[in-house]
């Protein structure tokens, strides 16, 4: 068969190693590894990444996690910060799938868990376009560490009978949410990617009917050693949120009065995740 030439191709992804031909195709695996705290990494989650050829990550993810890969696999950080991306979403779903193509198997790492806030879908559609098999594995997210930490539910008898996730970051301008919903009372708001436009949430929560006196929380590096909390309300959201630079959490809500301001650490004398957690590698079906 005659070779096409090269300027009638069509485009498409790159061979990473130029041997497809001779491998069998690898797979994707989209791991939450949760909010930092390695004790916080689900067993499947430990297993995919024992099972790693590379692992492409989130900058947000802690080293101690990372470490839990073999020392064999690549790593290749994909960290997003506000208005600098080190790879458009784009080029991360086109990565995962010449990766898996080129029969390597390959974990997506991403802070949290995958599907809330964390553009999982976007990866998981790529790689059914691709034909590459993709599995997903949830973490913990900020929300549910933060809570606990805090000792303040997100749903409480009496004070929170629901609790809603939303996004204080949009592309272009203001997050487009029902502010009358998130509004009413007896309910936990959750805003994550909000510290910046946390002066505009507390305006339109506060217009939309929300007393400016409901407890607001707010847990900056939720997990980690260096977690801080803030106690206010809604009507000193803003001003609170001033002195907080690190990845955090804005809660509103009335259960939020039960949260305790001090900052104990989740874990006693350190980690011990690296001493447990091979004694139960396979148990998800995910070996090095």
């Amino acid at each position: 068969m005659t070779r096409q030439p090269a300027r009638n191709r069509k485009p498409g992804l790159v061979v990473i190693g130029g041997t497809r031909a001779q491998r069998a195709l690898g797979a994707v695996w989209l791991v939450g590894a949760g909010p930092g705290d390695p004790d916080l990494l689900t067993f499947r989650a430990f297993n995919a990444l024992r099972g790693a050829d590379v692992v492409v990550h989130d900058g947000l993810v802690s080293e101690e996690i990372l470490d839990l890969a073999p020392s064999r696999a690549r790593r290749i950080n994909v960290a997003k910060r506000k208005s600098r991306h080190t790879l458009p979403q784009d080029d991360i779903n086109q990565l995962l799938v010449a990766l898996a193509l080129d029969g390597l198997n390959v974990v997506r790492l991403k802070g949290g868990d995958p599907f809330l806030f964390g553009r999982g879908g976007e990866e998981l559609a790529a790689c059914r376009d691709a034909g590459v098999e993709c599995h997903v594995v949830p973490g913990v997210t900020a929300a549910l560490a933060a809570s606990a930490g805090a000792g303040a539910p997100l749903t409480h008898r009496g004070s929170a009978q629901a609790v809603t996730f939303v996004t204080g970051h949009a592309a272009h301008g203001e997050p487009d949410l029902d502010w009358a919903a998130l509004a009413r009372p007896n309910q936990t708001v959750v805003v994550y990617m909000g510290v910046s436009t946390a002066g505009l949430i507390a305006e339109r929560l506060t217009t939309a009917g929300r007393a400016g006196s409901t407890p607001a929380l707010i847990v900056e590096n939720a997990s980690r050693a260096d977690e801080r909390r803030v106690l206010t309300t809604l009507s000193g959201l803003a001003e609170a949120a001033q002195s907080v630079k690190g990845p955090a959490l804005l809660m509103v809500g009335e259960a939020m009065a039960m949260a305790q301001q001090d900052s104990a650490p989740l874990r006693q004398g350190g980690s011990e995740v690296s001493e447990w957690l091979p004694a139960v590698a396979g148990m998800s079906g995910v070996t090095e």
